[in-house]
């Protein structure tokens, strides 16, 4: 049972992992695009916008996956539980 333990805690943590990269890239990208687009939009109105935009994908996404995170740590027995005996399972009908 301690195994199984260590495995789910090792398959949480690659997810965490994944989660923040994906927020990192989301970030960079959003971030980005925005800088490299604004000298090229020529009314304040519309900068404005644009700004409002990227903040609102950017606030959204980020609470999405962080939201995403804390479900998967709450239910992390069950979830990866689930996908463990799964791939276990999966390995020991094509041995």
């Amino acid at each position: 049972m301690a195994d199984l333990q260590q495995r789910i805690e090792a398959l949480y943590r690659s997810d965490v992992r994944g989660a923040a990269l994906l927020i990192i890239c989301l970030w960079a990208t959003i971030l980005f695009v925005l800088f490299m687009t604004w000298p090229y939009i020529p009314d304040s109105g519309i900068k404005l916008v644009v700004a409002i935009a990227a903040a609102a994908v950017l606030i959204f996404n980020t609470a999405a996956i962080m939201a995403m995170v804390k479900h998967y740590k709450e239910d992390k027995d069950f979830i990866y539980g689930l996908d463990i005996k799964n791939a276990d399972a999966f390995h020991n009908r094509k041995s």
